[in-house]
């Protein structure tokens, strides 16, 4: 028998009844756990009939479908000689009963109303008193309301919350119906699968049906979107399958998994997809004339968000950032919020990483109480690694704190008065942390956990910036007040996540700071994939497999392994390892004429364009200053390390195709250039890469790798071995992007040629030439060329 799919009644209500304005929330984490401190106060005081928390369920058919709507009601009273019933809602927050908006009385008396009419069905009584309980957190002043509603008003209450959940229900199940018969049907959009994509495809669908979590390294050209795509798709029609994430790290890539779908509906099926684009980048500059927190896409929006979610419903398929725009100019609403309202229609969800991992913006909607048939497709999830290490860690400066003092030094009001009473906590806590440094004269350092005092201190501090910021809107230092405490409620955020896997780190210099640094997220991550019935994490570079099987899945039992072969000849391909050449730090200044003369011999080996990745930007300046005096007359580019989307551009615009002149560019291992990018046929012909490109050495990276050598003895592999070998891989695999791809791979640095990075080697790059000089390299690239050219 299926189960019911579950609704609570605070997200019915505030889904069907929400409207007005959309606000910013300035609460903090701790505010929950103070709100329900004072639930539980209040419920203590209301008498010994009070009865708490009362769970309420109702299982009904809502657009053919089984449904269990239910919650806790915050108190209850029978009467037990009258029958009579009292329903108790109590909320708490920071204004004035009086300056609550209509739409949040709404909602706070309709989840009461909710309550209630499910006690009057179950004890079949004619009538319940609704009482509203009000806490002003500011004051403390207690404002409690009652309204005496008949059964019969309850129940056409409860019938009018229900129709107009049940359009939607019925919205999407029709749609969804659509989807899935034409899943049935949808073929392979190209002619023909690949080498391995069929396979892998195939492999996919099976660990959706499994439930299981895949890695996949999937070399360049192996057609890995629409090998995770097409399958997924596929699994829509036995209903394997209800919701699709297709999350990534960069803009490009979500192109192309758009692009995909595009080609997945016109081989017949039927999807609706967003793409969920940062909020910074989407959202509409608000027009002069406007208060500070309003806007024409926020004033409202709750009253027209709706008409434009039927709209966009109803004439689009693809929700793009472009279509997303169009609609939300449209009806003059908030473009972000309005892809996120959107997400819920949505067959496939495409955006950041963040949205599933990040603990502090992920998608509540689907993740706070996340429902059967979510599916996760992880593209470049090499990069997961390193960016859910930030996630997870947070930073504290008292910069902010003495840029207030000062801005607020000499003023005399009472809110400032009340300013300087709420930051004081703060200050004594900053005080302390100086008095908890082993090493007082160093300026970056490791403590233990901050104690109980410290945190107290942040904790008291919030809760009363959070009550200044709430009554003294509009005073000019408010905005920088608002900034801070958003940085105290991020920090403490991820305070709440501190243990064996975290680090405390102190600097002095510029300024006090605090870091809590997270080095091994990897249980966190397992937690959110959870969230989904099964996952696909996948990149051109996962070596080796068993290292981001741990650092990405803890090692779980559901986990499986898998590697896909690169489909593109080898011999297309000429991997050289200079084993004469010595890049580390102390052998560079003597290597450097050696290394000018490799990039030489490679770029005379045939006219072309070429990238040269280096481990820094002052190593790079230096070998391409050392390269320009040496050779004058090459055109030389190089990466600029405040490079933007525009000069980016700019850059890349210099590889064209069929050069009349040999084009060399240097870039950063690891940066921009060294992935994600498309330099197919000869707008790319080699590929030089100089060192192993080791991280720097740095407190935190001797952090990860202590860590790592407690937990399985491979410290350093997983603190700078293992990530710079990634970049390696991701730089190299920029050179052969088609089929009839032709080009050098040269390695410069002989640490490439020992056992340690040999095993490393992915299987594409077995095939590969170790030269012992100058003139072995060469000749080496001079049979390369002639072969290739007498082809």
């Amino acid at each position: 028998m299926t189960k019911p799919q579950r609704i609570g009644i605070r997200e019915l209500i505030e889904f069907t009844l929400k409207s007005g304005d959309l606000t910013s929330q300035t609460s903090s984490n701790h505010t929950a756990l103070e709100g329900a401190r004072i639930h539980r106060r209040l419920q203590k005081k209301a008498g010994p009939d009070y009865q708490k928390e009362i769970y309420l369920a109702y299982e009904t058919k809502l657009d053919e479908q089984d449904f269990k709507i239910d919650g806790r009601a915050d108190g209850v009273i029978i009467d037990p000689d009258t029958h009579e019933i009292l329903v108790d809602e109590i909320k708490t927050s920071e204004p004035d009963f009086a300056d609550l908006t209509q739409d949040a009385l709404t909602r706070y008396w309709g989840q009461a109303k909710f309550y209630a009419w499910i006690l009057a069905e179950q004890e079949k009584v004619d009538h319940v008193t609704v009482q509203l309980t009000y806490f002003q957190t500011t004051t403390e002043i207690i404002t409690q309301k009652q309204q005496l509603c008949t059964h019969e008003e309850l129940s056409a209450f409860v019938q009018k919350v229900l129709k107009e959940y049940e359009f939607w229900l019925h919205l999407r199940s029709e749609w969804q119906s659509k989807r899935n018969e034409a899943a049935t049907k949808v073929t392979f959009p190209y002619a023909d699968f690949r080498e391995g994509q069929r396979q892998f495809a195939g492999i996919v669908y099976k660990t959706i049906s499994a439930h299981k979590i895949l890695l996949t390294e999937a070399p360049t050209g192996t057609g890995k979107t629409i090998a995770t795509l097409f399958p997924t798709i596929k699994a829509f029609a036995d209903q394997q399958v209800q919701r699709v994430f297709y999350l990534t790290a960069k803009t490009s890539t979500r192109m192309v998994a758009e692009a995909a779908l595009t080609d997945l509906r016109n081989c017949g099926a039927r999807l609706k997809s967003v793409t969920i684009t940062a909020k910074d980048k989407i959202s509409f500059p608000i027009p002069e004339g406007y208060a500070a927190g309003h806007s024409p896409y926020t004033d409202g929006y709750y009253d027209r968000n709706k008409d434009a979610l039927k709209d966009l419903f109803e004439h689009e398929d693809q929700w793009n950032r472009a279509t997303i725009e169009t609609y939300a100019k449209k009806w003059t609403i908030d473009p972000f919020e309005f892809s996120l309202d959107a997400s819920l229609f949505a067959d496939v969800i495409i955006g950041d990483y963040n949205y599933l991992f990040d603990p502090q913006v992920y998608l509540q909607r689907f993740f706070a109480n996340p429902q059967p048939g979510n599916v996760f497709l992880i593209d470049e999830a090499h990069n997961l690694v390193s960016r859910s290490r930030e996630m997870y860690s947070a930073e504290l400066t008292e910069a902010p704190l003495k840029q207030i003092e000062r801005q607020i030094r000499g003023q005399k009001t009472a809110a400032i008065a009340e300013l300087r009473k709420a930051l004081k906590p703060i200050k004594n806590s900053f005080k302390i942390l100086p008095e908890m440094l082993p090493e007082p004269n160093l300026e970056e350092q490791v403590i233990a956990e901050p104690d109980e005092d410290f945190i107290t201190g942040f904790y008291l501090g919030l809760e009363a910036l959070g009550t200044w910021i709430a009554k003294n809107d509009g005073t000019p230092v408010h905005e920088a007040v608002l900034d801070y405490f958003f940085s105290f409620n991020s920090f403490l955020k991820i305070y709440d996540f501190y243990g064996d896997n975290y680090r405390t780190i102190i600097k002095t210099n510029p300024t006090l700071t605090i870091s809590l640094r997270c080095l091994d997220p990897s249980k966190f991550l397992q937690d959110c994939l959870h969230k989904g019935d099964a996952t696909v994490l996948f990149s051109a570079t996962l070596t080796p497999l068993t290292y981001y099987q741990e650092t990405l899945a803890a090692n779980d039992e559901n986990s499986l392994l898998y590697r896909m072969t690169s489909p593109f000849p080898p011999q297309n391909q000429h991997l050289l390892i200079t084993n004469y050449i010595q890049t580390t730090y102390a052998q560079r200044a003597n290597n450097l004429p050696k290394i000018v003369q490799a990039l030489e011999a490679m770029i005379t080996g045939k006219m072309g364009n070429y990238l040269i990745f280096l481990p820094s930007y002052a190593y790079l300046s230096e070998v391409a200053t050392a390269f320009a005096q040496k050779y004058p007359t090459t055109k030389i580019i190089q990466q600029e390390s405040t490079n933007n989307e525009e000069s980016r551009q700019e850059f890349l615009a210099n590889f064209q195709t069929h050069p009349q002149e040999t084009l060399v560019g240097f870039a950063v291992l690891g940066g921009a250039f060294a992935e994600g990018i498309d330099l197919k046929s000869d707008r790319l012909i080699g590929v030089a890469i100089i060192s192993v490109g080791l991280p720097g050495l740095s407190l935190e990276n001797n952090l990860l790798r202590d860590y790592y050598q407690e937990k399985n003895h491979q410290g350093f592999e997983y603190a700078y071995q293992l990530p710079g070998f990634n970049n390696v891989l991701q730089a190299g695999g920029r050179l052969i992007r088609d089929v009839a791809d032709r080009g050098v791979i040269l390695l410069i640095d002989q640490r490439f040629a020992s056992r340690r990075y040999q095993r490393l080697f992915p299987p594409h790059w077995q095939l590969q030439h170790q030269v012992r000089n100058a003139d072995e390299l060469k000749d080496s690239l001079s049979l390369f060329w002639n072969a290739i050219d007498s082809d």
